[in-house]
């Protein structure tokens, strides 16, 4: 596991953490961005392909915990794909005693349509592992279980452009490419935007990572904003 974060912060910090397949290099341009903009960083790589849900909470914990006892501020977090249900499951867990905020982007909070399609493919199961399983709309009841209804802030930015005009045939419109702007819906959220891009580019977008920035400083999307650009 690596991370970027500054040795000592006394602002609010973010925790990023990317989607399964992925690594914290995915993230790079948003941390940039949340630097400049006032935050400390904890910016985690994690075995997103060979564990569960809950194996990753534990491996993540440490590190997200002593980064949160060095802030004198709040600890968000921010999230692409998989990884914002990692973070519900690790808030579900562990959480921080000073948690702000919560940023989803393109995550299939009502599981992947795309992972219902391939989940009992040999290759598919091999290179996503078994968190890949737990991606899907039906959840075993364990899964379940590790993603309680949330009560603190949570904003949520989907995409409605695809990539993937083959993969993507088939997934409920709009969506952006892997999962449907319905299924990144969670009870509870406290705003949901659309930008125009698709799944793997939302961390890269430049409205995406502007709009972050507005929910973890001001609890909204800056609707007012919105100029959907792409990445």
């Amino acid at each position: 596991m690596s991370e970027r974060r500054p040795a000592t912060s006394t602002s609010d910090g973010v925790v990023l953490l990317h989607g399964i397949g992925r690594t914290a290099r995915s993230f790079r341009k948003m941390e940039l961005a949340l630097q400049a903009a006032g935050f400390a960083t904890l910016n985690l790589d994690y075995e997103s392909r060979r564990k569960a849900l809950d194996a990753l909470t534990e491996d993540v914990h440490p590190t997200v915990d002593l980064f949160a006892s060095g802030l004198n501020g709040s600890v968000h977090f921010v999230c692409h794909s998989m990884g914002g249900l990692l973070a519900r499951a690790y808030l579900a867990r562990y959480r921080p005693l000073r948690l702000g905020s919560v940023v989803m982007l393109g995550t299939p909070n009502g599981g992947s349509e795309i992972a219902d399609r391939l989940k009992n493919l040999k290759a598919y199961r091999a290179f996503f592992g078994p968190a890949g399983q737990q991606l899907v709309t039906r959840r075993d009841a364990a899964t379940s279980a590790m993603l309680p209804p949330v009560d603190y802030p949570v904003g949520i930015i989907a995409g409605n452009r695809s990539i993937y005009p083959i993969s993507s045939i088939g997934l409920p419109r709009p969506h952006d490419g892997r999962v449907s702007v319905a299924n990144t819906r969670l009870e509870g959220m406290v705003d949901h935007i659309v930008i125009r891009t698709s799944h793997p580019w939302l961390v890269r977008n430049g409205e995406a990572i502007a709009q972050t920035i507005a929910f973890l400083r001001n609890g909204r999307f800056d609707k007012d904003e919105v100029r959907f650009r792409q990445p």
